[in-house]
């Protein structure tokens, strides 16, 4: 099966992220920022490859509102290693732009799940108020 746009980009995105904090931590000494973004940088495809096996819609709605909530906490990072001075505005601006992407993208699937688990709802009761006036 072929990964998803969301599955490719989520993971090229993590590459990058693990690539930014090896660099910072090589030639910046910086540790403790570093940690943060690669814990949330790498966790929104991690969350997005859970989401592929998830047991059910609301899972899957569940695992990709934790990757977006880790593509925002990442964004925030990202401004802050640009705001103090630990990236430059080139990088800073790929990898937010990336990660801006891709969190438009969680929300758009979260969205679509949600509008199916209405649809089907709304076919279910549907079918039951169809049902229910034809014994009345």
């Amino acid at each position: 099966m072929k990964d998803s746009i969301l599955r490719q980009k989520s993971f090229a995105f993590a590459v990058k992220i693990v690539r930014l904090v090896q660099r910072l931590q090589s030639e910046k000494k910086e540790y403790v920022l570093s940690r943060q973004i690669l814990k949330s940088g790498t966790s929104i495809g991690a969350n997005d490859h859970e989401a592929e096996f998830a047991q059910s819609k609301d899972d899957f709605i569940s695992k990709m509102s934790i990757a977006l909530k880790e593509a925002n906490e990442t964004a925030f990072f990202l401004r802050l290693l640009y705001a103090t001075n630990y990236i430059e505005a080139e990088e800073f601006k790929e990898l937010f732009d990336d990660c801006s992407e891709i969190k438009a993208m969680l929300i758009s699937s979260i969205k679509t799940a949600k509008s199916s688990i209405r649809r089907k709802i709304y076919s279910i009761l549907s079918l039951f108020t169809f049902h229910s006036s034809f014994f009345t």
